[in-house]
């Protein structure tokens, strides 16, 4: 049974300020908000049962070569869409999996490490799955919004002053962006399982010292090659429309459009892509009217638009873990 707690601003700046600093110990988050490190406690023990809050690492494509992102959209028979959406959620290389167009598509992300690994996702185990219509993959080319900047950065929970406070400061490493090696591999695992991980357990996986380990968490943190996400469902918070644009715009006008969409406050995710429709992007709205009203004015009005194509999210299978959410 679904709680009938509600949600207060604690619980949006608490968020944010997760958003801001995942790992930030409690005591810190309790003296910029001005409540106890027991309120903050508590009340993130019920979010991760209410609003499905979990904290993970991720690593990024944008900075690390070696991995390729796709978005994929698979077109299904009727009765295999849920079953192959379930066998996608499952696969360690996604990372956003849901039902779109009725209930026949599945969109997912996934992310490759090598040619071999996106040779077996694209052409190897998807086309011979039973069910499966048609398959059309694009690239992440340029992502404008979304990974480590989150849909709460636009919320206004937190006041300019709070956010600095909570702003981590920058790592004083040396210029370049690491990639992730093997030896960083068991600390990576560790994350994404759990992206508060303690540092003595992180020691213990690792086989480092805590000290070897925060500096080289901070590495690659700095760098982006991996960043701490705050995983939660909007539902909880009265945003229960999430919708899948993907967007034709003129090729002068992608970078300048992708820059507008990031600035629009319902949107979550928003990333240049290869293929006709060269722009997706994620929104999160109150409910159809909400969604109407972006659609015909914010997104709308933006000129080099030439075609958008509305997908509503049916139901969300993943969204970076395997962890179904319940509406």
């Amino acid at each position: 049974m679904k709680s009938a707690r509600t949600h207060d601003l604690l619980d949006l700046q608490l968020l944010h300020a997760l958003e801001l600093d995942p790992r930030a110990p409690y005591s810190r988050i309790a003296a910029v908000l001005g409540v106890s490190d027991q309120t903050v406690a508590r009340r993130l023990r019920r979010l991760r049962t209410d609003a499905a809050l979990r904290v993970v690492g991720v690593r990024c494509a944008a900075t690390d070569d070696a991995l390729d992102h796709w978005l994929l959209r698979v077109r299904c028979a009727p009765e295999g869409a849920t079953a192959i959406a379930d066998a996608l959620a499952k696969r360690p290389d996604t990372s956003w999996v849901t039902l779109t167009s009725g209930g026949t598509e599945v969109t997912c992300t996934a992310g490759t490490r090598s040619r071999g690994g996106t040779d077996d996702l694209l052409l190897g185990r998807l086309p011979r799955t039973p069910h499966i219509v048609d398959i059309r993959a694009q690239q992440l080319l340029h992502r404008f919004y979304g990974g480590p900047y989150g849909w709460l950065h636009k919320s206004g929970a937190l006041t300019p002053g709070q956010i600095a406070a909570l702003t981590p400061p920058p790592h004083p490493g040396p210029p370049g962006a690491p990639l992730i090696t093997a030896e960083d591999e068991p600390l990576v695992a560790a994350l994404e399982r759990d992206g508060r991980t303690p540092y003595p357990e992180l020691q213990r996986a690792t086989g480092r010292s805590e000290s070897a380990v925060r500096r080289r968490l901070a590495q690659l943190v700095a760098s982006g090659a991996l960043y701490i996400d705050t995983e939660y469902s909007t539902d909880y918070f009265g945003y229960r429309m999430q919708t899948l644009f993907s967007i034709t715009t003129a090729p002068h006008a992608l970078h300048r459009v992708g820059q507008t969409l990031a600035a629009h406050p319902e949107v979550a995710y928003a990333a240049a892509m290869t293929g006709p429709s060269n722009l997706m992007a994620v929104t999160v709205t109150r409910d159809t009217a909400h969604l109407y009203r972006y659609l015909s004015e914010s997104l709308g009005g933006l000129d080099g638009v030439e075609h958008v194509e509305t997908m509503p999210c049916l139901r969300r299978v993943k969204q970076l873990t395997y962890r179904p959410f319940r509406g």
